[in-house]
């Protein structure tokens, strides 16, 4: 998991992990705010202003601006469901559920990324795919049904389990669910607006276009959305606004230009990680068992559905340098130890033994 950026410091890798540290707190600093205001005015706050510092500094960048019919049309779809949709569901379900479980659920979208990818592209998911997405659909059900669902199906008491799909659909963990298969929609898109516009302007456009609709749903069916809000609460909506969406999208997509996206979209496990740790220290969020039993093994499955590449090449280095290694082997005979070792050294994961001729022993130091 090696970005190419060359001359990577220690200042360089912080940032690297910035964008995913600023994810996850921005989640436990929207949570923190949401009692004093409401979901789809939050959504809009975060959105818009996002989307004109974006603008802003593609300009200052000299990013060209979308041109023709096409490109506003991918951009408006782009805004409706990684914009409205995506923030939309996010802002709704964190009423219900706590900034870490919410953050796991979205962050699970590589899932449906590679389900998404693989009908429209052909992309091929392999064995490591495969079973990241079968340990994802365990660690999500885990998370997202409730305790006792889990408890009595284990225990064979399925008349007991009472299925209220309204009651299912309130709970927040689903709703940051349909958010997450809002933004894999809006991920999978991407490879269509680059036909057509910048990247980055089309994604400050987005925000701007996808904000606007739930400021106005926000004024249709909510009231008092900032009056409740004091200091402490205008300035996390700052920070998940500043530095939550506009400096995050920033720093993700300049190292992407850089990089290996794929590498990049590896580290996406860390913003549950963030998102969790901060929750618990600030807002005392506390997960059942079964809960961290579903985190651990949605975090297992986004790592395994986006390394499954690696995994697989990985793999394949270690079978052909232990069958170069099995091949060398004329007429002595190898207990297994040695042919693992043999094996290793073969990829370079091993030093060779530096030889040293009997004349140049005499010259060392004593």
């Amino acid at each position: 998991m090696q970005l190419k950026i060359t001359n990577q410091s220690p200042f360089t890798s912080l940032l690297l992990i910035a964008p995913f540290f600023l994810w996850g707190t921005a989640m436990v600093a929207m949570k923190g705010v949401i009692p004093h205001t409401t979901p789809l005015f939050m959504a809009g706050v975060r959105l818009v202003p996002a989307g004109v510092l974006v603008l802003i500094a593609a300009s200052m960048m000299g990013r060209p601006q979308p041109k023709g019919w096409a490109a506003w049309l991918w951009i408006s779809l782009f805004a409706l469901i990684d914009g409205a949709l995506f923030q939309g569901f996010l802002a709704e379900g964190l009423v219900r559920t706590g900034a870490g479980l919410g953050s796991v659920m979205i962050d699970s979208q590589p899932l449906a990324v590679a389900l998404l990818s693989g009908w429209l592209f052909g992309e091929i998911i392999g064995l490591w795919g495969g079973l990241g997405l079968a340990i994802g659909i365990v660690g999500i059900s885990l998370i997202g049904l409730p305790d006792a669902w889990i408890l009595s199906l284990v225990h064979g008491k399925v008349a007991t389990v009472e299925l209220s799909w309204q009651h299912l659909f309130q709970n927040g963990e689903w709703l940051m669910l349909l958010a997450s298969l809002s933004m894999a929609c809006g991920t999978v898109s991407i490879s269509y607006i680059t036909r057509y516009a910048d990247p980055v302007v089309a994604t400050g456009w987005h925000m701007i276009l996808g904000g606007l609709p739930l400021f106005a749903l926000s004024g249709m069916w909510e009231s008092q959305q900032w009056v409740n809000i004091d200091l402490s609460g205008w300035m996390a909506l700052a920070y998940s606004t500043i530095f939550g969406s506009a400096i995050a999208y920033g720093l993700f997509f300049y190292f992407a230009s850089k990089g290996n996206l794929t590498s990049l979209s590896a580290l996406t496990f860390l913003t549950p990680v963030f998102a969790l740790v901060f929750g618990n220290l600030f807002l005392g969020e506390v997960l059942s068992s079964l809960q961290w039993v579903g985190v651990t093994l949605t975090l297992v499955s986004i790592y395994l559905i986006n390394q499954r590449q690696e995994i697989a090449q990985g793999l394949a280095s270690f079978r052909q340098a232990w069958s170069t290694a099995n091949q060398t082997v004329t007429a002595e005979s190898l207990t297994p130890r040695d042919r693992i070792i043999r094996s290793l050294k073969a990829m370079g994961l091993i030093p060779l033994p530096l030889k040293v001729q009997n004349s140049e022993v005499k010259r060392l130091p004593r």
